[in-house]
Formats: structure tokens, sequence, C-alpha cells
């Protein structure tokens, strides 16, 4: 049964691929019980390439993290936006003696993950996070404001009992995902933002404010400072920066 099931998809797959190339559209039926037997298929092949990966990404920063011989004054946390950081401003990072931690695509659940390994571990006097963004996408499946903030206080938590000092960054403006275009996401971020800056206020934690200054006037990343809308430019980073110079001096000395 499995050979055929098998052979039967690959004859599938070469009809689409015909129909494809060639422009005309292609219609089949399945009984239920093939249709079942298909599901189960491709669910096993997703669940067999899941149990290869390193979910967390902890291989990203491994080597980085062992050879590091000098004291860590800051950690910059978070995703692609802190990813690309010191890719597109180098000479931000390397002045400062900041090291950047980011993953493209990840949500608070993994940067949650892979806290000790990437911040802990490092000791570092100070860490910056910005995370959320990929949450309100739903990069890694739906997930309420409340528990975006919840990822995101465990992380300080962690931080405050390893005397590393916590500092909280409001999620960038954005109105639209280029990979995932029907979302409208300019109010969750905002609803969000608000959590996390009223977070910061009761519990004596720096809340620095990305969003009221770069924001346009649909709640989004204007085109002079981002390419796609979500991700800044060299011009949008440099605004960061004199932001965030401005909150993390003390720690610089």
């Amino acid at each position: 049964m499995k050979k055929v099931i098998l052979l039967s998809i690959s004859v599938l797959f070469v009809l689409c691929v015909t129909a494809q190339n060639t422009g005309d559209s292609i219609a089949f039926t399945i009984s239920g019980e093939n249709y079942k037997l298909l599901e189960k298929h491709f669910a096993d092949k997703a669940k067999a390439k899941k149990r290869k990966e390193d979910w967390a990404k902890f291989w990203r920063y491994e080597k980085a993290n062992d050879t590091i011989t000098k004291p860590v004054k800051v950690v910059f946390y978070g995703n692609s936006i802190t990813d690309d950081w010191p890719r597109k401003r180098p000479d931000f990072f390397a002045k400062n003696h900041f090291i950047g931690r980011g993953i493209s695509a990840q949500t608070t659940s993994e940067m949650l993950v892979r806290f000790r390994a990437d911040v802990i571990d490092l000791k570092p006097k100070a860490v910056i996070i910005l995370a959320g963004v990929n949450d309100i996408a739903a990069n890694n499946g739906i997930i309420s404001h409340k528990h975006i903030l919840g990822n995101i206080q465990s992380m300080c938590e962690l931080a405050k009992l390893h005397k590393i000092t916590p500092v909280l960054c409001s999620v960038l403006p954005a109105n639209h995902f280029r990979w995932y275009p029907e979302l409208k996401p300019a109010n969750d971020i905002i609803l969000l933002n608000r959590m996390l800056k009223e977070y910061a206020k009761q519990n004596g934690i720096a809340y620095v404010d990305y969003h009221s200054v770069m924001k346009d006037e649909f709640n989004g990343l204007p085109e002079n400072l981002s390419y796609d809308g979500v991700h800044p430019n060299a011009e949008g980073y440099a605004i960061m920066e004199d932001i965030i110079l401005k909150n993390i001096f003390k720690y610089l000395k």
C-alpha cells in the first residue's frame, strides 16, 4: 500500500509540474482514505525534518561565543533587525565593543530558549532586548500578546538574576509584512509596545522607544528608513543608534 501511495504522489507531482509549464489547469479527485494516507505521508516527512533541526539555532553563535576573550559590556539580542545591524553598521559595534546576538525570523519563544547560551554565559553588563514582531507575524504559530510579554518578562528576570541589566526596546513600526501580506500588524505592535512600556515602568527597567520616533502617518516604517517596511536601512539604524546610546551610556564606561 505504501509503494502505491508513493507512486501516486510521484505521478501527481509530474502532472502538476506539466500543467504548470503548459499553463493548463488540472483537477483530480481522491478518496477520503487515500487523502488521509497522503496527509500522513507529508506529516511524517515534516516530523522527520524537525527531528534533525536545531530549533532554537544554538549553532549560530556557538563558535563565536567560545572564542570570546574580553569582558562583554553589552549584548544586543533579537531577531533579523538585530541580526542585520552589525552587518550594515559594523563600526557602531566595533567602536563600542558591542556584541550582536540576533537571529533572523526568531520569535520570543526561540529567543528565550537560547538566552542562557547567547546572553547569560557571556556575562555582559547589559542586554538590549528587541523582540516580538515575529510573534505578531505568527512565524512560529499563533501566540497572544500576553504570552509574548511573558517570554520577554522571563528574559528580563533571568538577566536580573544573573546581575545583567535588561533594557527593553519597543518593536519598530510596521503596517505590513511582505511574507504575510494579508496581516495588518500596526495596531498589534502598538498594543505590545504599550504592554512592554508598562511592564518596564512597573519593574524599574529602561524602556527605549524607537516606535514613536520612526513611525509614519500610517504607523509603519517609512520608505526613507527601510527597504521593505519592516527592516531598517542604514539611515534607520543611525536613528536607532542615537536613541540607544542615550539609554545605555552608563554601561559603556
